[in-house]
């Protein structure tokens, strides 16, 4: 391989598993890593400054050219825990949304979610920077990844998105998949979906890296989230990309 494949992912701890597995790994030989929050990932895939990244799914519709390189993604089978809608009234008395800045992904699903499947007339506000202070009386907010988890033991009122995906479709929602934006050698798609697959059945061995007491890890990497990229994940993220054009 003439040059190293630039690979980027999100520093989140629902990504813990995924990455686990490339310490010390051939792959290593084959690649550069970096980190970031999605939709900054996202932009540098779309721009060509990186090679591969586990993007918000969100954003394949805007590559010119993108492969799925691995058989694991962060998906959901059911409540996901860490994209959630937080809020101190229920649903229906909500009046304005603070969306996350850090996945499009996550923001396009609950505006289709608004729209047609809670039907809320509500207004969505975006956002740059922290926020959650923001999430009282009437305001709600959308929240993501680990500060999702944190989130939780301060609203009242917690909206799951991927559950709330599943009661609408009755398929599994895909948040991110590792996307190539140019065809990539076999030998290098190869180790990475092995490096991929190490974390994945070590959970133990990834939650005993990353203390936190916010959460229980060992159900949030086997019940929350699901990595498989399964058939109906993949007819779950085609429904959802459908909805976005």
């Amino acid at each position: 391989m003439e040059r190293k494949v630039k690979v980027a992912a999100v520093s989140y701890l629902n990504t813990k598993p995924l990455l686990y597995g490339f310490r010390g790994h051939a792959v290593m030989k084959m690649m550069e890593l970096s980190m970031d929050y999605p939709a900054v990932i996202a932009r540098q895939l779309i721009e060509g400054s990186v090679d591969v990244a586990l993007v918000p799914v969100a954003v394949i519709p805007k590559m010119q050219e993108q492969h799925i390189i691995s058989d694991f993604c962060i998906g959901a089978e059911g409540p996901v825990a860490s994209v959630c809608l937080f809020s101190e009234v229920p649903l229906q008395h909500i009046k304005r949304i603070y969306l996350d800045y850090q996945s499009r992904t996550s923001v396009a699903l609950l505006k289709l979610l608004v729209r047609d499947f809670w039907r809320l007339d509500v207004e969505l506000v975006e956002t740059s920077g922290d926020y959650q202070h923001l999430i009282k009386d009437h305001d709600a907010g959308l929240v993501i990844g680990d500060r999702a988890l944190a989130q939780r033991h301060h609203s009242p009122y917690i909206y799951d998105l991927a559950e709330a995906w599943m009661r609408f479709t009755s398929l599994p929602f895909v948040f991110a998949a590792w996307v190539s934006n140019k065809p990539l050698p076999v030998e290098f798609i190869q180790e990475f979906n092995n490096a991929n697959s190490i974390g994945i059945h070590n959970i133990p061995a990834v939650v005993a890296e990353n203390p936190y007491p916010l959460f229980d890890l060992t159900a949030y990497y086997t019940k929350h989230i699901s990595y498989p990229l399964t058939p109906a994940k993949r007819q779950g993220m085609q429904k959802f990309l459908g909805y976005l054009q």
